[in-house]
Parts: structure tokens; sequence; C-alpha cells
């Protein structure tokens, strides 16, 4: 009499439990590699992140009372110099004449970029929008800031009005708090 022959379909063992197994590392391995794989990512990405000194400074609060009529106070917030300026009748005056003038290259009005109630208070990032450099108040040809790297001339509301900058300087995110302290960020 012939013997009787146990097939096997070679992934399988007699009673089928390799597969199962086998699939059960495959998954495993899947899943270590790519948990190392994210490991291995994450200090790439976290890096990215802004660092504790720079959170820290993400706001800052300033008290504008100190700042008299005509002049300016130069803060820096995040590493930047932002302009607190308290202008004149005669400055705010001369923008508002200015808010509709044809050579604006950034069109924007006076009262876009102070707050209602406090119109004499300008504040400004200062830094030309050009190349980064820091304008000087007063020395340019429309009453406000002038660039003397490239040229750029701003008014006394911080609008480009001549020179290569292309834009306005930027008005940061900021609020009146209480009375006359403003917080920037």
């Amino acid at each position: 009499m012939a013997e009787p022959v146990v097939t096997t379909d070679g992934a399988h063992g007699p009673d089928g439990d390799d597969a199962t197994r086998r699939d059960f590392i495959h998954i495993a391995a899947g899943a270590m590699a790519a948990g190392a794989g994210v490991m291995a990512v994450w200090p790439l990405v976290n890096q990215m992140n802004p660092a504790a000194d720079t959170l820290a400074l993400s706001t800052i609060e300033f008290d504008t009372s100190k700042v008299a009529e005509g002049q300016q106070v130069v803060i820096t917030w995040q590493g930047k110099p932002v302009f607190v300026r308290n202008r004149t009748a005669a400055e705010i005056a001369r923008v508002k004449a200015d808010d509709n003038a044809s050579d604006l290259k950034e069109p924007q009005t006076d009262a876009e970029r102070t707050k209602p109630g406090h119109e004499p208070m300008l504040v400004v990032i200062g830094s030309c929008t050009h190349l980064g450099c820091i304008p000087t108040f007063g020395t340019g040809d429309f009453g406000g800031w002038f660039c003397p790297c490239h040229g750029s001339h701003y008014d006394a509301a911080g609008r480009i009005r001549k020179g290569p900058a292309p834009l306005n300087l930027v008005v940061p995110d900021y609020e009146f708090t209480a009375g006359s302290t403003i917080k920037i960020g």
C-alpha cells in the first residue's frame, strides 16, 4: 500500500500557523521602522520651532506716555527695532492731506495705520522694506523717515513715497491695553 502524501503550499506549514506568525513579524518590523523614522526626523522638525527666548519676547508692553509730542522712541521687539512716534498736529495734518496722493506706492490712509482715538501715536517696525536697513527720521523729502543706504523716503505715516522700497513700513499687531500702554504682538 502507498504511503499518504502530505502536501504544503510552500507558504504555510501543515497546520497553517506560519503565515500568521510571518505577517505579525512583518507588521511589527514595519511599525518599529516607522517609529525609528519619526524619532530620527523629530529633532530636525523641532529645531525649526522658535527658541524659548524668542517666545518669551513674542509680546512686549510699552508706556507711550513717556514719548513727548514730536519725539520718537525706538524699542526692540523680537530682535527688530520698533519706532513709536508721537506725531505733532502738523505732521498728522500733512499725512492726512496726502492720503489720496497719486505717488503712494502702497496706498493706505493714515487712519488705516493708527488706532482710533490714538492718531498721534504711530507704531511701525523700523526696517526699510527694501533691504532691511534702519531709516532715520526727519531727513526725508516728505517729513518722515529716510533710508540713507538706498534712498527710500517715507512720510510721517510710514508710507513709502520715493525710492526703491516696495512697501510701507510695517505696522505690527498692537493694541492699547490700559490708557497709554500698548501691547505689541
